[in-house]
This record gives C-alpha cells, sequence and structure tokens, in this order.
C-alpha cells in the first residue's frame, strides 16, 4: 500500500488494465474528460515551459485552505497525465500537495519506463510547476 490512498487508486485503477496499449488509451479517455480549462489561465505564467508539449496549469484557493486545479494539454497522452495530475492534486492543502510523493505514482504505473526521456521530464516538470504554483499560494 502506498502513503496516500488517491494515489493507490490510481495505481488500482491501471492494474485493472492488461496491457499498455489499455492504459494509453485510458489516459487518452481521462483527458478528454478533463474540464475546459478557461482561455484566460493559458498564459507564460501558467506554460510549463520544460515539456515539449504545450502544458497549462494552474492553481486557484477554494473553501478550507484547499487548492484547485485546472491544466490543459495540446496532446492526447500528456493531457492524460494532466488529468491525472489535476485530480491527484485538487482539494489538498499545499502542505498536502508538497507531501505528495509524486514519484510513487509514476512508479506504480510503470510511466517511466512507457514514456520517452524527453516526455519523462516534462512530466516531472508537470508535477514542479504544480508544487510550486502551491507553495506560491499556501505561503
Amino acid at each position: 500500500m502506498h502513503q496516500d490512498a488517491a494515489i493507490q487508486a490510481i495505481i488500482d485503477d491501471f492494474d485493472l488494465l492488461d496491457d499498455w496499449d489499455q492504459r494509453y488509451q485510458y489516459l487518452v479517455e481521462l483527458g478528454e474528460r478533463l474540464p475546459a480549462m478557461d482561455p484566460a489561465d493559458k498564459t507564460e505564467d501558467n506554460r510549463v515551459v520544460e515539456c515539449m508539449s504545450l502544458v497549462h496549469v494552474v492553481a486557484r484557493p477554494a473553501e478550507g485552505g484547499r487548492l484547485v486545479y485546472a491544466g490543459d494539454c495540446d496532446t492526447a497522452i500528456i493531457k492524460g497525465v494532466v488529468a491525472l495530475l489535476v485530480g491527484l492534486f485538487s482539494n489538498r492543502s499545499a502542505e498536502e500537495i508538497a507531501a505528495l510523493d509524486v514519484d510513487d505514482l509514476f512508479t506504480g504505473l510503470a510511466l517511466d519506463e512507457h514514456l520517452s526521456p524527453n516526455r519523462h521530464v516534462g512530466v516531472f516538470a508537470i508535477v514542479n510547476k504544480m508544487q510550486r504554483q502551491a507553495a506560491a499560494l499556501g505561503a
């Protein structure tokens, strides 16, 4: 069992899928269900510049000191990863977001084995951007 129940739930969902073709398709479907990001939030400040894909993420304060994220990407697979991360990070405090072991998630999903090295760097850049946004809003 992983340290975070939400991370474990994502890993369990992926474990139900037989092979990487099904997992890729699931990521694409998650991306398709990602709520549309407000075009006003697609700013240079919210862009993940390290990504080969065009990725934007933004955090907004919500009730009880929690944060809610929105994101978008111009490629299907990475948009699915953005959708996973938006779901994982949203409705948590800045402290909870900082404490998340996203390496645990990616190891559990074996993403590092199935993404190109450049995409791998980009995915971690998305995580870092989201954590920096949380820290800035939590300060």
